[in-house]
């Protein structure tokens, strides 16, 4: 193996009292690379794992029941920012947003820079002191940040009404695109890195050794990452292993947005991503529509048996809520579905390892895919002996015990 110097990035420590330290280059290989791993699912994690894995020469194979990209991130919005309050938060939204960027053009990934704005109507005085509360310790955590008067929201972007807006933020280092062309490239880098991709294969989960399990055929592997999301509980039950998530139904929509000319054009496709606190919905500009969302249902749901189809309840409401908000939206949606996300006690995610050679990274409350290009490599070094974050210790829970399902949107999670 080549020894080399490894330079680290010490990134601020987090008031829980956790530092993020990785590589300034995510190509600087981890403690040892010399051994083979599974990946199972195919995601924005786990292909970013196994991308990260093949470029230090780690023999890896990436095992996806459908194609990558085809569960969760394949339903994911699209919006990813760096907004976080907390700073171990930040930092992971940080070091995601440089590594989407530079992957930014390649096969069909292209990330639209796009700033994000979230605010709090009139009345809504919770919300609004939890803004004002924000942006200063985003601030510090060196994040572009500011709060916005009503008129300026005005001034940048006439078509979105904010006669009724108290408070808003905008964070301008933010952007948009379609999460499953990420998961496809990064896939494709893996693959031309060495990475085994073998997709519409289902895969089991056996310990002692740790191994995987495909039909009647045993693979046996040094280590093993179950990345698939909301079935990763499901997959570590069969060795007995329990994990303190759940999952949780969430419901987006389409709806297109009137223009008579160009301009009227122009500027609905330069609208910012937004998040409605009082209202609790978020929408984005996409392929000349709006991408709009939320409908969490707080209560757990089977993986194995969920509706995918969004509700009437749930349309209803978010397309009344933006025909008061932004200019020309239709009174239909064009399209309409319903996904899966996972959550955790205290809203963390479950990083790490859970037994000898074992990995998983699940319980990312609807952030999964902005954190990707991050967590996926901080599990990748861990799956080489490298350190993990204490906070994101899947160790740290005994099991599932009951908790309450918050939604990943509410604005004390930035």
């Amino acid at each position: 193996m080549n020894l080399r110097k490894v330079t680290l990035l010490s990134l601020p420590a987090d008031p829980r009292g956790m530092d993020l330290d990785l590589p300034a280059s995510p190509e600087t290989p981890p403690p040892d690379s010399d051994r083979s791993v599974a990946v199972v699912g195919g995601g924005a994690v786990g292909a970013t794992a196994a991308r990260d894995l093949a470029r230090w020469d780690v023999d890896v194979t990436l095992f996806e029941r459908d194609a990558v990209g085809a569960g969760a991130t394949g339903r994911a919005a699209g919006i990813v920012y760096d907004a976080f309050a907390e700073d171990l938060d930040a930092a992971v939204a940080d070091r995601a947003l440089d590594r989407f960027r530079e992957l930014s053009g390649t096969a069909e990934f292209e990330l639209t820079d796009r700033p994000y704005v979230w605010f709090a109507r009139e009345g809504d005085d919770r919300n609004a002191e939890a803004i004002r509360e924000q942006v200063p310790r985003m601030r510090a955590n060196g994040r572009d940040v500011d709060l916005l008067a009503p008129g300026e929201i005005a001034d940048r972007w006439p078509t979105l009404c904010a006669d009724d807006i108290s408070v808003a933020a905008v964070a301008e280092s933010s952007g948009t695109t379609t999460p499953s062309t990420y998961a496809a490239a990064t896939a494709e880098l893996a693959e031309a890195d060495g990475a085994t991709i073998e997709t519409g294969t289902a895969a089991r989960i056996e310990t002692d050794p740790v191994a995987v399990r495909v039909g009647a055929e045993r693979r046996q592997f040094d280590a093993v990452l179950v990345a698939a999301g909301a079935r990763t509980p499901g997959l570590l039950a069969d060795p007995g292993i329990e994990l303190a998530s759940e999952a949780y139904r969430v419901q987006a929509l389409t709806v297109g947005v009137e223009a008579e000319d160009d301009e009227q054009r122009d500027r609905a496709a330069a609208l910012p991503s937004f998040y409605d606190a009082t209202g609790g919905y978020y929408a984005r500009p996409k392929d000349g529509e709006l991408l709009a969302g939320d409908g969490t249902e707080p209560v757990p749901a089977d993986p194995d048996d969920w509706d995918r189809e969004s509700d009437a309840w749930f349309r209803d409401d978010v397309l009344e809520k933006l025909s008061g908000r932004v200019d020309g939206v239709e009174s239909t949606a064009s399209d309409a579905w319903a996904g899966l996300c996972t959550a955790t006690p205290d809203r963390n995610p479950l990083v790490g390892q859970v037994e000898s050679g074992l990995f998983v990274a699940t319980g990312f409350h609807g952030h999964g895919f902005m954190r990707a290009p991050a967590i996926g490599e901080l599990v990748a070094r861990q799956l080489c002996g490298a350190d993990g974050i204490a906070a994101f210790d899947p160790a740290r829970f005994d099991g599932r015990d009951e908790f309450e399902i918050v939604e990943g949107m509410a604005l004390d999670e930035h």
